[in-house]
């Protein structure tokens, strides 16, 4: 005869029960960030709404061409990147062919923008006046963030999970090499003062200093209190790196000459896109949550000025150095359809 627990001993094991369950999800939110931080404030004021054509699908990456006023943003959901005049607030072209577009960087000195085709594990090169494609490139698995070599003329391509960088002539598409990483790869830059390229390895939790001549590895940097580093821009005059985690929603300030973590601030939930405008020495942070962090730079210390949510889906920041403006697409604007978001500084 099989006994029946008491009501005393159900009361207790479900008691049990639930302090696991809620144990259990105290760890993950304390992985994951636990929550979001403080509502700070943000010094930004809307200054028009631009809309953008297509459906309220998912938007990627974004890049401007300040001197001509052409802001590039990848569609994803649409696998097309959309040119706006960001002077005259119209949609110049929409760029079709790029399945599953994530990465998107215009090279102005080049007029040519190249853009990941992530679903086609391709990196495209994008006549800047017409909207052409002049060359598709092979890259590892699942292109996503790009960045720009003007010494060695090369495009770098981080592979995410096929945890490498591709290297393409910029001008041919031919390959240059590839580098492997080792890990899951995050987003990549160029650092015009040392003349290497930064790139997040976000399993390993580390950054990887690469030699862009020899193609090899010089230094892993740790990053201890980050969880799945990402994001990633820097103030190249300042010797700073800025790094998103989006595993726990840091971030932290990388000093490039000592290789050492100088600073470390909450940011929203789940950052993704950051963008850096060396004038004003004032950073952006863009997270997958809707939320903005701002933040000035003095001496090589951050302080943030502002964090809070902007709107659903605003989680790429591109940012005008000329004019201090900030660029968020997306999915639905105030008449829920796509649109551009531009703000200004301003309290």
């Amino acid at each position: 005869m099989i006994r029946r627990p008491s009501p005393r001993a159900l009361l207790a094991l479900t008691a049990g029960l639930v302090l696991a369950v809620v144990a259990a999800v105290a760890g993950v939110l304390l992985t994951r960030g636990g929550g979001q931080p403080p509502k700070v404030a943000l010094p930004l004021r809307l200054v028009k709404e631009i809309a953008l054509p297509g459906d309220s699908s998912r938007f990627d990456y974004a890049s401007l061409d300040p001197d001509r006023g052409l802001l590039f943003i990848a569609h994803l959901g649409a696998s097309q990147v959309i040119e706006v005049d960001v002077h005259t607030d119209r949609v110049v072209r929409t760029i079709d062919g790029l399945p599953g577009v994530h990465g998107v960087l215009v090279v102005p000195s080049r007029h040519t923008v190249y853009a990941t085709s992530t679903d086609a594990n391709q990196v495209a090169a994008i006549d800047e006046a017409t909207g052409t494609v002049l060359h598709r490139s092979p890259t590892g698995d699942y292109p996503d963030g790009l960045a720009y070599d003007p010494l060695h003329g090369t495009v770098w391509t981080t592979n995410e999970s096929g945890g490498s960088e591709t290297v393409v002539d910029a001008a041919t598409g031919a390959s240059r090499g590839t580098v492997t990483l080792g890990g899951e790869a995050g987003n990549v830059a160029y650092d015009p003062t040392t003349r290497q390229m930064l790139v997040d390895v976000q399993s390993r939790n580390e950054l990887a200093v690469i030699d862009p001549t020899t193609l090899h590895i010089t230094r892993r940097v740790p990053l201890p209190g980050c969880d799945h580093d990402h994001g990633l821009t820097l103030a190249p005059t300042d010797h700073l790196a800025f790094v998103a985690c989006d595993g726990n929603a840091r971030l932290l300030t990388v000093d490039l000459t000592t290789w050492r973590i100088t600073g470390s601030d909450r940011v929203g939930q789940d950052p993704d896109v950051l963008a850096y405008d060396p004038g004003a020495r004032h950073l952006y942070v863009a997270a997958e949550s809707g939320w903005v962090t701002t933040a000035d730079n003095r001496n090589g210390r951050l302080t943030v000025t502002g964090r809070a949510h902007l709107a659903d889906g605003a989680h790429v920041v591109a940012v005008d150095p000329t004019t201090h403006r900030s660029y968020y697409p997306v999915p639905d604007g105030s008449d829920g359809h796509p649109a551009l978001l531009v703000y200004r500084p301003g309290p």
